[in-house]
């Protein structure tokens, strides 16, 4: 019968040094402590492994950082590994390499690699230039350090509470949608088990659809009057009445460049990274709009856009510049440059115009997705009489009257 090992005890521990060479001391069920030389004492656990059956030796660590009884808590977590098949060094390496996993995919790193497959999907660059602007403003300040594996519903409320609070429930809503499909991509990519953040959205009011604040079009002469006075520089006035002339919504409008607009055949085509509908918009330029081209030309025909902003030439005039004027005009909470396009719309209906080609001269996407797949037409011929209409109706609100009533839109679409 083997004889039975007596445990070490702490004084033992304490006392014992090497003279001559180095000693090992024995705890018991494969716990030794090695003595050194040099006064270093390191626990080691003597087992066999179960796949080979061979005998190794794993070294827990130091004493006096690791005391005896520590020692004797990871021998006794590894027999219990062992009598299961489990390699007790494989599974701490296992644990660690989680961990470093765990630490390296923190939210800001795992939204980086899903806003690079974002930036794939053919959106708008504003779009995508609001994504990452969204994220890095309302949610990397509280969370972006945080390991993914970490995060909770909880967590995601209270980043989001300020939000609420100084009530912006659409972006609320914008940023909880960005939120919800970077932890889909971790889900999806193996890196958790569940969406934290898939319910988050019942702990908060739905936004309210809210229609753009617009003018009725027989208002238009009196538009027309304000900006022809106002104490504002004559490339915004340009501006307006370009995005007015061309329908285009403000980023658009203020974003054109001189390349995209064919004098000859007197279209602009605006490319589909830069449309909501993710595809190329060709409008037809009336009259009235090759008239605003005209008098940017001495303004910026040497430069990429047509309106370039002020400060710095080289890039684009704000898309809320046009807001701001209509401001100063006095139409605050009455139209914003979005409602531009409402005035056309409700013109042009009210006209006779067919529906679809001013839905397509709006750039708008049919919501029936089989409807959509058939109806590839753009009806720019349609459209070239739809805009010289408008630019017609635009024109003649600046000397004070309105085209309504007349009979060119029915035509136009019989």
């Amino acid at each position: 019968m083997a004889a039975k090992t007596a445990p070490l005890t702490a004084t033992q521990i304490k006392t014992a040094k090497a003279t001559d060479k180095e000693i090992t001391l024995t705890d018991g069920g494969g716990l030794i402590l090695l003595v050194k030389l040099n006064g270093v004492k390191t626990w080691q656990l003597r087992y066999y492994k179960p796949s080979t059956d061979k005998r190794t030796t794993w070294t827990l660590g130091n004493y006096p950082n690791l005391s005896l009884a520590n020692a004797r808590e990871r021998r006794d977590t590894a027999k219990a590994l062992l009598a299961v098949g489990i390699d007790p060094q494989h599974h701490k390496r296992q644990q660690e390499e989680a961990e470093e996993v765990r630490k390296g995919h923190t939210f800001q790193t795992v939204a980086a690699s899903w806003y690079e497959m974002k930036k794939s999907q053919n959106l708008a660059a504003n779009t995508i230039k609001d994504i990452w602007r969204s994220l890095e403003k309302y949610v990397f300040p509280d969370l972006g350090d945080r390991p993914i594996t970490e995060l909770t519903a909880r967590m995601f409320v209270l980043t989001l509470e300020p939000i609420k609070a100084r009530g912006n429930l659409e972006t609320l809503k914008r940023v909880l949608q960005r939120i919800n499909e970077v932890m889909d991509y971790a889900a999806n990519s193996g890196l958790i088990e569940v969406n934290t953040a898939a319910n988050v959205r019942k702990a908060f009011p739905t936004p309210v659809k809210k229609h753009m604040p617009t003018i009725r079009p027989e208002q238009l002469p009196e538009l027309m009057q304000a900006l022809s006075i106002a104490s504002i520089e004559r490339q915004t006035r340009l501006l307006i009445e370009w995005q007015l002339l061309t329908v285009t919504r403000p980023a658009e409008a203020a974003e054109a460049r001189w390349e995209e607009i064919n004098l000859t055949d007197s279209t602009w085509t605006i490319p589909a990274g830069r449309m909501k509908m993710r595809r190329d918009h060709i409008i037809p330029l009336s009259r009235q709009a090759l008239a605003v081209l005209e008098e940017m030309k001495s303004i910026s025909a040497h430069r990429e856009y047509v309106f370039p902003s002020f400060k710095e030439p080289k890039r684009p005039m704000s898309s809320q510049s046009a807001n701001a004027a209509l401001r100063r005009m006095g139409y605050q909470g009455v139209l914003v440059s979005h409602g531009l396009r409402a005035i056309f719309s409700t013109a042009a209906n009210e006209e006779g115009f067919e529906p679809d080609v001013i839905e397509t001269a709006l750039a708008h996407v049919d919501s029936n997705e089989v409807r959509r797949a058939y109806n590839r037409s753009n009806y720019i011929e349609k459209r070239v009489i739809l805009m010289g209409w408008w630019g017609d109706f635009v024109e003649a609100a600046a000397t004070g009257s309105t085209l309504a009533g007349s009979t060119r839109g029915i035509r136009a679409a019989s």
